[in-house]
């Protein structure tokens, strides 16, 4: 894992993943073996049947000369054509946005999780922080039974 989305899972309800190959320069994936990477504001669009990863921020190589790259451009994701045909049709339907999740090394080559995902309310993320909470207590009173100390409940 090179770098990670965690604010995304909190700020979008995940419809579905993808998994997309980024088109990179030598010094930025360098740069990635050495973990300098931020997902933090990254996005991607889809313009002329391409899928563009905006924003991602990786690092300028410390060792690079005069061929290093600029650390917010623009990068090409790699997917089938069946999937940007699905993805355009599922953003045009409204309310979807395509978030990188997560960056990692696959056989050697840079991967990108792509999430398409929508926004959620503030109220559904003070629902999911209640539910997980509760879930939590579920978990904990599980484990205290089976350690054979249960506490009554009032």
């Amino acid at each position: 894992m090179i770098a990670q989305n965690r604010k995304a899972r909190h700020d979008y309800a995940i419809i579905d993943t993808y998994e997309a190959g980024v088109a990179l320069l030598g010094t930025e994936v360098k740069s990635l073996r050495l973990g300098r990477a931020s997902l933090v504001d990254a996005f991607a669009t889809v313009d002329d049947g391409e899928v563009w990863l905006r924003s991602l921020h990786i690092s300028e190589y410390t060792q690079g000369s005069w061929t290093n790259h600029e650390p917010r451009r623009t990068r090409k994701l790699l997917l089938h054509r069946g999937e940007i045909e699905r993805l355009i049709g599922k953003i045009r339907e409204g309310g979807l946005t395509l978030v990188p999740l997560a960056l990692y090394f696959n056989d050697g080559k840079v991967k990108c999780e792509l999430a398409l995902a929508k926004g959620k309310k503030s109220y559904d993320k003070r629902t999911d922080l209640a539910k997980r909470d509760a879930d939590r207590e579920i978990q904990r009173a599980y484990g205290r039974a089976a350690k054979g100390r249960v506490r009554e409940m009032r």
